[in-house]
């Protein structure tokens, strides 16, 4: 009997199984909101220098605020003071002559600056003066954040096969908050962005381990519902940080804010059960008859586990990868596994640095940011739901390609169209940001169905880490804006073209059996009728297809 066999006999879709989900679904809620956290405190605003040193004989006592400015501070092409100059001292013939000065002396800031309050309490950018010079570090932190992402995935992956599922999601949930909390009372910048890696590194724990956890207690057939739940987790972090941003608009606060709902997760992690997978593959069966036994119950399947003791559970097929082991060298032996592991990579990688590059930038739309933050979440609703169809009535690669395809123009139609029409030119962006979303959502289930079966996790694993690495390059691309305004999405536009032109090189999978070994993406091994094994018609494996197209690790999104 194998484990799939025993899981629907208990109901592979019970209440128990949904009590799981709905603690997942919400036990993630502040990793998915730290994602985009730097939208809210990384943000510069209008700031000029300090002229308080031109004033320190109280010359400028009987003007008004605009006067002290126009004598101060030069004024830009736009009419508006500098943000990173002043004048050597006060240029009064300016209060008469509205000319701009010439062959005056014009100094850096001299003590400080003084910001724009109207918007935000306090960020990042007036907490430590990260503006002018220093204005790139106030999106480096967002980096250094995925940067501790991407190696905790890698982490927590291994941490979680050695020492099991459960006791490593309250280690990511408890050290994940502590860290993130103690960035909220960060004394300097250094410290904070030591914090914000190590939270990166802990949080993304929760989502990689809870995803598992889903997929292992459910029943094959109920794995693609699963897989639309967990993406459908994230949307709605994203639609509510929008929420949380707009009444708390202090920094430190909206840190705290978006830590603390861990709690809840903290608390139900002892509703949560352990993989009775895992547990048996690990020679703890009667573990594992406890928890399926509870499953049993709770699904009012009790006759279910009746005949069934732990003896005959370590009996049980958990996987039939066979005694070889595979690792990630497996991915470059072969050429056209070679082949596979660069088009997926480059695939992977393109996808997220242009998601959240589309993701990252909601301020440069002229419009309320925290509506279009909330816009760009629900964009994602429907975009999200629409895949299977696209998948069903396009393919694969047609899909893939498309929907990067027209990621990449409607960044480049934003590029020509006048920054006054901010309508417009947010409207073309949530078209695009909810394409970006159909391209993630298409590009876990293609990449599960490309790699074959005996390296899947590996191939999953490979691509989650390289997706990782392109959030972490997305927030630099976006500094590029400061030597053309339009920099950062001629950037984005020509990677999501490239990785179009790219995806349509894959094969497609649809109506094809998935690939069980090596030899037969190699085309190497051949069935009794000497036609290769991958190339047969659907019907002949249609239970191995429908299980590997809908067993999801989602590790990214």
């Amino acid at each position: 009997m194998k484990f799939e066999d025993l899981l629907s006999e208990i109901n592979g879709f019970g209440r128990f199984q949904k009590m799981v989900l709905i603690i997942n679904f919400f036990g993630r809620f502040s990793l998915a909101c730290h994602f985009l956290l730097g939208n809210f405190i990384a943000v510069i605003p209008s700031h000029h220098c300090d002229i308080g040193s031109l004033d320190a004989d109280g010359i400028l006592g009987n003007l008004s605020r605009e006067e002290r400015l126009t004598v101060s501070i030069p004024a830009q092409e736009d009419g508006t003071p500098a943000s990173c100059h002043m004048f050597s001292y006060p240029q009064f013939h300016l209060l008469m002559n509205s000319s701009r000065p010439s062959e005056v002396a014009v100094v850096e800031c001299q003590n400080g600056w003084e910001y724009d309050n109207s918007t935000f309490i306090s960020t990042l950018a007036t907490q430590w003066d990260l503006v002018c010079d220093n204005r790139a570090l106030s999106r480096l932190t967002t980096t250094i954040f995925f940067i501790g992402v991407m190696f905790g995935a890698a982490a927590y992956g291994s941490l979680s096969a050695m020492y099991g599922r459960k006791p490593m999601l309250l280690v990511s949930h408890i050290s994940g908050m502590g860290f993130g909390l103690c960035s909220a009372f960060s004394s300097s910048f250094i410290m904070f962005a030591v914090l914000r890696f190590f939270t990166g590194f802990t949080i993304t724990g929760s989502v990689i381990i809870s995803t598992v956890l889903n997929v292992e207690w459910v029943s094959i057939e109920h794995r693609k519902l699963v897989g639309v739940i967990d993406s459908l987790s994230w949307t709605f972090a994203f639609m509510s940080i929008s929420l949380i941003a707009y009444f708390i608009r202090d920094w430190r606060w909206l840190t705290v804010s978006i830590s603390l709902p861990t709690i809840i997760a903290i608390i139900t992690w002892w509703w949560i059960p352990e993989s009775a997978r895992w547990l048996i593959a690990n020679g703890k069966a009667d573990k594992a008859y406890n928890y399926l036994h509870k499953c049993a119950v709770m699904n009012r399947k009790k006759e279910g586990t009746a005949r069934i003791n732990p003896e005959e559970l370590a009996k049980i097929i958990v996987t039939g990868r066979g005694n070889r082991k595979y690792s990630y060298l497996d991915l470059i032996k072969t050429p056209k596994m070679r082949r596979l592991a660069l088009l997926t990579g480059i695939t992977w990688f393109s996808v997220a640095t242009v998601a959240y590059g589309i993701s990252f930038n909601i301020s440069s739309f002229g419009l309320n940011m925290y509506l279009t933050q909330f816009v760009y979440g629900a964009i994602e609703i429907p975009a999200k739901l629409s895949i299977y169809y696209l998948l069903d009535k396009f393919g694969r690669h047609i899909t893939q390609a498309g929907s990067l395809l027209l990621v990449g123009i409607s960044l480049m139609i934003n590029i020509f169209i006048p920054k006054d029409k901010t309508v417009v030119r947010t409207v073309i962006a949530v078209l695009g940001k909810g394409c970006s979303a159909t391209s993630f959502g298409t590009v876990i289930l293609y990449s599960s169905e490309l790699y074959p079966t005996v390296l899947r996790q590996n191939g999953m694993g490979y691509n989650s880490f390289v997706a990782r690495l392109g959030v972490s390059v997305a927030p630099l691309i976006l500094l590029s804006d400061d030597i053309w305004s339009h920099f950062s999405q001629v950037i984005l536009s020509s990677i999501a073209i490239s990785a179009a032109l790219v995806a349509y090189q894959l094969p497609e999978t649809r109506g094809r059996c998935l690939p069980e070994t090596i030899e037969d993406v190699e085309g190497m091994r051949k069935g009794t009728d000497g036609s290769p094994l991958q190339d047969r018609k659907m019907e002949e494996k249609e239970g191995s297809r429908v299980k590997w197209k809908d067993d999801l690790i989602l590790q990214n999104t």
